[in-house]
């Protein structure tokens, strides 16, 4: 029983070594310097992306202007419109209580 939990033993620390090695290998090979540089393109679409899903953030730039804020606190304020809006989502609940938004 003692040969067999010492020949498992081994054999997991065989594995945990090959791989540590495996791994070293690998991370010789990728030199640093070829992570700190990145194409044209692939910045442009970082930057585009980015821009694209920016939100402003309101101590900076002022409140965020939604326009459907000053309606969705209405509706908020009364609890038969907050409970439908839970259900079948703002716009409907509103437009239900209150008219077309």
């Amino acid at each position: 029983m003692r040969t067999l939990l010492l020949l498992s033993l081994l054999a997991l620390l065989t594995l945990g070594l090959c791989r540590r090695a495996l791994d070293a290998s690998v991370s010789a090979d990728d030199s640093p310097s070829s992570e700190a540089f990145v194409s044209k393109r692939a910045s442009a679409e970082v930057a585009r992306r980015h821009k694209r899903n920016y939100v402003y953030d309101s101590s900076v730039y002022g409140a965020v202007r939604d326009p459907l804020e000053a309606k969705r606190e209405v509706c908020e304020l009364s609890p038969d419109c907050d409970e439908l809006a839970d259900h079948i989502g703002f716009q409907e609940a509103y437009r239900r209580f209150y008219g077309p938004v």
